[in-house]
């Protein structure tokens, strides 16, 4: 099942489930109690928000191979993690805003995003896919340049609209091998597959939950395959994931 969020004409903020050219309300929290009504609006004339309010988004670095050997840094031992602040999200059409007055060049990072849907803590791998409630894509917006200049990433992946999410969450899915890829003014820069992830998701979402408490809503961002490159105002990213859809934003 696909599920979003988006504001109508009138300006109400709803989840609603995804079918297609039609959306259904839905009345509730969908990582608590909800139901599906029978409010039916078209998807045109909706605004897309992000499609869920994450307290935090865990992001993974080098999680392939390839991005590895393309940043020249060797293959870790465990999974490299850094946040992102809730501040940075925005959804599906909105406009990332380039930090002009600290960067030069701004870079596009496609990735799987696991969505929580129930408090997780101390998991094993084995039950860790129990806590998921869906998938979505996520841009991890990168001031390149600082990133290379700091030591920490809080600076360089904190700004204000750095991660893009959504359209929607897609709920019945097998995230262990789906087809990625980011465009650039609709010229393909990254391509792979999720099998490419040196630590799968079960393995991420263990590791992380005995670091820290993951909360419903909380995003996971499982890294980047090659091919990251810079974006330019005007420009127009999109994010696409088998079974998810595509992520589409522009750059202010």
């Amino acid at each position: 099942m696909k599920f979003l969020r988006f504001k109508n004409k009138n300006g109400k903020a709803s989840y609603g489930q995804f079918l297609g050219d039609k959306v259904l309300e839905i009345r509730g929290d969908i990582f608590g109690e909800y139901e599906i009504t029978n409010t039916e609006y078209n998807l045109t004339a909706l605004k897309f928000l992000p499609p869920c309010s994450p307290t935090k988004i865990v992001a993974v670095g080098l999680n392939y191979q390839d991005h590895a050997r393309e940043m020249k840094k060797k293959l870790p031992d465990e999974p490299l993690l850094f946040i992102k602040p809730a501040t940075s999200v925005i959804g599906h059409e909105d406009r990332i805003i380039y930090p002009s007055h600290m960067s030069t060049r701004v870079d596009f990072e496609g990735e799987l995003g696991v969505v929580i849907g129930k408090r997780a803590k101390w998991l094993n791998e084995d039950n860790a896919i129990d806590h998921v409630f869906g998938y979505t894509c996520i841009n991890d917006v990168t001031a390149r340049d600082l990133q290379a200049k700091d030591i920490q990433y809080s600076r360089a992946k904190g700004f204000d609209t750095f991660a893009p999410i959504g359209p929607v969450i897609e709920t019945e899915l097998d995230p262990n091998d789906l087809e990625i890829s980011t465009s650039l003014n609709d010229v393909i820069m990254q391509h792979s597959r999720t099998s490419e992830l040196i630590f799968n998701v079960s393995r991420l979402i263990s590791f992380i939950s005995r670091v820290m408490t993951l909360l419903p809503g909380d995003i996971i961002a499982t890294g980047t395959p090659s091919g990251i490159g810079p974006m330019r105002i005007g420009d127009k990213v999109e994010i696409e994931l088998e079974g998810i859809g595509t992520l589409r934003n522009y750059v202010a």
